[in-house]
């Protein structure tokens, strides 16, 4: 999965459930970007590249929420 699909598949997830969800691609230094997911947030690396698998876990971890809501 790619940056940028992760962070549009947090987004309609965010949709579904109510909950705000917002992209800044400014906050982050050079192409990683911070996506916060109601109170909680991670930092997204360059949303062009694939995103390891292991990154993901945690991306998602720090986001609490897991792959199957995606």
């Amino acid at each position: 999965m790619k940056g940028a699909e992760f962070i549009r598949r947090v987004k309609a997830h965010a949709k579904a459930k109510g909950l705000a969800c917002q992209w800044h691609p400014d906050l982050g230094k050079g192409s990683h970007g911070v996506l916060v997911l109601g109170s909680r947030r991670t930092v997204v690396r360059n949303p062009k590249d694939e995103v390891k698998k292991g990154t993901l876990h945690a991306m998602l971890g720090q986001l609490g929420i897991t792959l199957d809501d995606l």
